[in-house]
Formats: structure tokens, sequence, C-alpha cells
């Protein structure tokens, strides 16, 4: 889905129930949202055909699972050509432990989120997966101290 699409009240009361509580039932969510059953599923498979709703995942606390350090790398390419682009995209794909990335505007191409165990795994990250792209000319590396907001679900 590339386009807005129109949500109405009884929507957008969906998405927060299933942002929250994404396991939630059908049952649970019609009781809530309070609709039939029927036409809450309904609902929430045309949000989902829409791209609305785009997958179900579950929320993996990163300490818990040895991942306690964040990291924010800014990348700057030699060119911004759609080859280069792609290329440099394809590429930081295949590394695990990016978490995110963005491409950018403003003094630096890239911004990528990295999720690391410590500050000798995002060395090896950093040498041994970012260093080796292609076209990459600058990384900057800023490590996060403490997380104070972080949002699995998006105000609607």
């Amino acid at each position: 889905m590339t386009e807005s699409a129109t949500l109405d009240a009884t929507d957008r009361k969906l998405l927060r129930l299933l942002q929250r509580d994404g396991r939630a039932t059908n049952v649970q969510l019609a009781k809530a949202a309070n609709l039939s059953e029927s036409a809450c599923l309904r609902r929430v498979r045309g949000l989902e055909e829409k791209g609305v709703i785009s997958r179900y995942a579950a929320v993996v606390d990163e300490r818990a699972v040895g991942l306690p350090l964040s990291v924010f790398v800014t990348v700057t390419l030699a060119s911004l050509a759609a080859p280069a682009l792609a290329a440099f995209e394809k590429a930081i794909r295949a590394v695990p432990e990016v978490a995110e990335c963005y491409l950018m505007t403003g003094g630096s191409d890239y911004l990528l989120r990295l999720v690391v165990r410590d500050v000798e795994d995002l060395e090896r990250v950093h040498s041994q997966a970012l260093t080796r792209i292609e076209g990459v000319t600058r990384i900057s590396s800023s490590v996060a101290m403490r997380t104070v907001v972080k949002r699995a679900e998006l105000p609607l």
C-alpha cells in the first residue's frame, strides 16, 4: 500500500486494539469494538487486504535475548545513483544486526539502528559488514545510553 487508506473510527479502534494485543481473538476484538463477530472479521480482513495491517509479529525484548546495545549509524555513499542505492540496500538487508534502515535527507544518506551484544560486537559488525559494502565512504556511530521512548503503537 502506498497511499493512505480511508479509515473510520471503528477501523482506528480495531487498529489500536491490535497494536496493543496482536493475539486478541476476533471475539475479543468484536466485543471491544462493539461489532458482531462477522463484521469484525470482515473489517480486519479488509485492513489486511488494503495493506493497512502488513503483518503480525511478537515484540521481543532486546535485552532479554542478549542484544542490549542499540547503536545508531549514519552511512554516506560515494554515489546516490539508483544502482548504488539498490546495491547498498541489498547488502544491508543481509546484515542481521540491522534492525532498521532508512534512506535519509541531509548530511548522510542512510540511518541504521543496529542491535548488538556489546562494543566488541559492534566493532565486528562495523569491520566485517558495514565497511565492506561497496560504495560506503563514511560511517559514524552513536551508542544509545538509554531508551526513553520506544513505541510499537502508532497514534491512531
